[in-house]
């Protein structure tokens, strides 16, 4: 008995998405974007909860960005479900906080960040993501690590 299409159809498209995460995040190549994402693809909830990236370009900028911040950025899949043009992963990624891209110095230290990603993809694209994670709770921890403490910006 042959598979049915949807079968066939999420197969391709978990194997697609776990692409994503090992060509763009993992091995950084920028151009893989262009190659996976559609041109008028939507990215919910990166680099805020309430952000909406539009097309290729504006989620390189992000990617660029995010890189520039936690070059070693590792990303590893835990789970992915998948039903028709849907796949649904949940994520965890290391990283160590190398950059001062977000408005302080880099504080060294190494990160973990735990997700969730449902993404629509279709003709081999991702269209949609929407991304769940907590950023700004990260973000807030690495600023704290990298305020002095009155102790020492104080002069003695």
């Amino acid at each position: 008995m042959l598979p049915r299409t949807g079968v066939l159809m999420s197969t391709a498209n978990r194997e697609l998405v776990h692409r994503w995460f090992e060509e763009v995040w993992n091995k950084q190549r920028e151009e893989a974007i262009d190659e996976m994402f559609a041109p008028g693809g939507k990215c919910y909830g990166l680099p805020e909860t309430n952000s909406v990236l539009i097309g290729p370009d504006k989620f390189k900028e992000v990617h660029r960005h995010f890189l520039s911040a936690f070059p070693d950025l590792h990303i590893a899949v835990q789970d992915a479900i998948c039903e028709d043009d849907r796949v649904a992963v949940t994520w965890v990624a290391n990283m160590t906080h190398l950059g001062d891209n977000f408005g302080f110095a880099p504080t060294f230290q190494k990160v973990t960040l735990e997700g969730c990603s449902v993404l629509v993809v279709r003709d081999g694209q991702i269209h949609e993501g929407k991304n769940y994670m907590e950023m700004e709770a990260l973000i807030l921890r690495l600023k704290a690590v990298a305020a002095p403490s009155i102790e020492t910006a104080q002069p003695a």
